[in-house]
């Protein structure tokens, strides 16, 4: 049985974080999903996440297997929302869900489940009952894992570092 956990990502971890990152650009796009094919996430993105302390590693057998950053507090971009609500409101003290991708080298693992279980936990960790997740309309595959891990479809957002900016907007409200 592997070591499977998630720990906060540190400097070190940058390079891995990276590369999963353009990994996970390359096979969206060979899906033609066109999220995240405008440049976005930077890696001055995902290097500012480790400085705020909001960037996490999923780490089998000592390996960087996936990433996520959890951002706290209002997120600029779920500000508006169209064709439904946030169960606790616009303003509600939550965590936003972003960045979320798996190595390819783990790719069909089912690795996305403990992923998400590990998120989730740091959120509540935090103090936080309310988790706000999103992603591409086209992107059925991560779609399946957020609703799989007990998120419920709220609405639709629009991104504003994006070219193809709506979003399907998913929620979690935990005991």
């Amino acid at each position: 049985m592997s070591a499977t956990y998630l720990r906060q990502a540190t400097m070190a971890d940058l390079p891995a974080i990276i590369s999963i990152i353009s990994d996970a650009k390359a096979y969206l796009k060979e899906q033609n999903i066109n999220q995240w094919q405008s440049g976005y996430p930077f890696d001055s993105d995902i290097e500012m996440d480790i400085k705020d302390g909001i960037s996490y590693v999923l780490i089998i057998d000592g390996k960087v297997a996936g990433t996520a950053a959890i951002h706290q507090g209002l997120d600029r971009n779920y500000l508006e929302i169209q064709d439904g609500e946030w169960v606790n409101g616009t303003f509600a003290k939550y965590t936003a869900i972003h960045r979320i991708a798996l190595s390819g080298a783990f790719r069909g693992q089912h690795l996305s489940e403990k992923l998400m279980s590990g998120v989730v936990t740091i959120s509540s960790t935090l103090g936080y009952k309310d988790i706000r997740i999103d992603t591409h309309p086209k992107n059925l595959g991560m779609q399946h894992v957020i609703t799989s891990n007990g998120f419920t479809k709220r609405g639709v957002i629009h991104m504003q570092d994006e070219s193809d900016p709506e979003r399907y907007a998913y929620q979690l409200i935990i005991d």
